[in-house]
């Protein structure tokens, strides 16, 4: 008999912990999926990428090593270990992984105690004047548990769970951010380096035909007006290349930010710019929704704010509360603890608002229309993933042109100086031939680098966009301590 009365009661308990749920079934919100990006039928120049293969050679945590550049990849590694951004995100997931915590221990029943000794004093009782000092010696233990019969409980857990792995996305998100910045800005200090490369070359060309038209000049086959054009053109190559420096002082400074290093100790040494970003697969449209952490946090806030909905709703039905005390009370100390002493109580509590002017009802339909935003947000994020990739494809490809263009236009340039040399230095053509020609080769050089750099740039945009390398898999993983109830 005793089994089946606790049976029963474990039966009663379970019941009231399973209770009901007010928050409407989760499905991921729909979005709009293409087959394939446009951009894939173009067609591009050969390298540039290629469509993913179930066994690509898409990049995987450590995207900056299909680069091939060994001081990217140190750099890359001390960001990762150092950068402040990165290390507030983290904080951030561990703040959310304790938020989870706290709404669970709501499942579990509030234990208290609360000993006291108090001295009392007592001057009048039913009319008769006396005076009477006393001690009160208490030790109260208290218990109270509110069963979790609407959802509301479960439903915070929930909540709190999604945002602890919304919060894990957003670290990705950051890391992988400040993982392309760096590599962007490598790039584009690299570039500075191959113009001051090009300027260098050009100042040097151009002292040489200062010393060629002064010569001129002295044999009386030239005049003042070719010196002072030549030496114009030579001070104003020195000053672009000087000037040079400002900008690459500045993507030194913005690495050593990113890598969590003083700029005031940091260095980079000159090297070359490389020629070109590595084949990257882009895949389909569709996988944008599970190698993006940015569109998996936008995803996990729509399910919080779900879940958010079934706490607003749970306002709606009474709360119970089952309370029990028990300890030992007397005003003698010597038998405070002694069995006659002991004193209790138990009871349940039931708590239900009866008007509240709409509030509960008003409160509802915030929670729902947090919910229809965050659907919006998330379609956006999609939107937008979608629009990045396109436009990363496209610049790839355009750029790739550009450049294969700048090249045949260098090759002109080179081939137009040279001839206009040997013309002026003949005494045919004045030396503003000369001039035209090698501003228009400098000019064509300085070109072709910086579409070198926007390639290479667009490049790690373009893994940006495609997440990166990270998986959606890794997120529930990672986004709480164990599974929530």
């Amino acid at each position: 008999m005793a089994k089946s009365i606790a049976r029963c009661l474990l039966a009663a308990a379970f019941s009231l912990l399973a209770g009901c749920d007010f928050a409407p079934k989760y499905t991921r919100p729909s979005t709009p999926v293409v087959p394939s990006y446009k951009e894939l039928g173009t067609p591009a120049a050969d390298g540039e990428w290629k469509a993913a293969q179930p066994a690509d050679e898409s990049a995987r945590g450590k995207w900056w090593e299909s680069f091939r550049d060994p001081r990217l990849n140190a750099l890359e590694e001390k960001l990762n270990i150092s950068n402040q951004n990165i290390a507030a995100a983290a904080a951030n997931v561990q703040a959310s992984r304790a938020l989870i915590q706290e709404a669970r221990a709501q499942y579990f029943p509030a234990l208290s105690a609360n000993p006291a000794i108090t001295n009392s004093h007592l001057s009048t009782a039913f009319g008769q004047t006396f005076s009477a000092t006393f001690n009160t010696y208490a030790l109260p233990l208290e218990a109270s548990w509110e069963p979790d019969l609407w959802g509301r409980v479960r439903n915070s857990v929930r909540a709190s769970r999604f945002a602890a792995e919304a919060s894990v996305a957003d670290l990705e998100n950051v890391r992988l951010s400040a993982q392309a910045d760096l590599a962007a800005d490598y790039y584009e200090l690299r570039g500075q380096d191959a113009l001051k490369q090009v300027l260098d070359s050009t100042v040097a060309a151009y002292r040489e035909t200062l010393e060629l038209t002064l010569d001129v000049y002295k044999a009386g086959l030239g005049n003042d007006e070719a010196v002072a054009q030549a030496e114009a053109q030579l001070k104003a190559a020195q000053a672009q290349d000087t000037n040079l420096g400002v900008l690459r002082a500045q993507y030194e400074h913005a690495i050593a930010l990113l890598t969590g290093q003083p700029a005031s100790t940091f260095e980079l040494a000159v090297a070359p710019l490389a020629e070109g970003p590595p084949a990257i697969p882009a895949g389909v449209p569709s996988e944008l929704l599970e190698r993006r952490p940015d569109i998996a946090a936008a995803e996990r806030a729509v399910a919080q704010a779900n879940a958010e909905i079934g706490i607003a709703r749970a306002a709606f039905y009474p709360s119970i509360t089952l309370s029990a005390a028990a300890g030992f009370q007397t005003v003698s100390a010597a038998r405070w603890l002694e069995w006659p002493s002991r004193v209790w109580s138990v009871g349940p509590s039931l708590a239900q608002s009866i008007f509240d002017a709409g509030l509960r009802r008003a409160t509802v339909q915030q929670y729902v229309a947090i919910y229809d935003q965050t659907v919006a947000n998330y379609r956006e994020t999609v939107l937008s993933a979608f629009q990045q990739v396109e436009d990363d494809l496209a610049a790839l490809r355009i750029l790739s042109q550009a450049i294969e263009q700048e090249n045949e236009a260098i090759d002109a340039a080179g081939r137009n100086l040279e001839e206009a040399g040997v013309r002026y230095k003949a005494g045919v053509d004045p030396y503003l031939n000369v001039l035209v020609a090698q501003t228009n080769l400098l000019n064509a050089q300085q070109a072709a680098v910086s579409f070198r750099v926007e390639r290479l740039v667009a490049g790690v945009h373009l893994i940006k966009a495609l997440g990166g390398g990270w998986d959606l898999s890794l997120l529930t993983a990672a986004g709480s301590p164990g599974a929530a109830r």
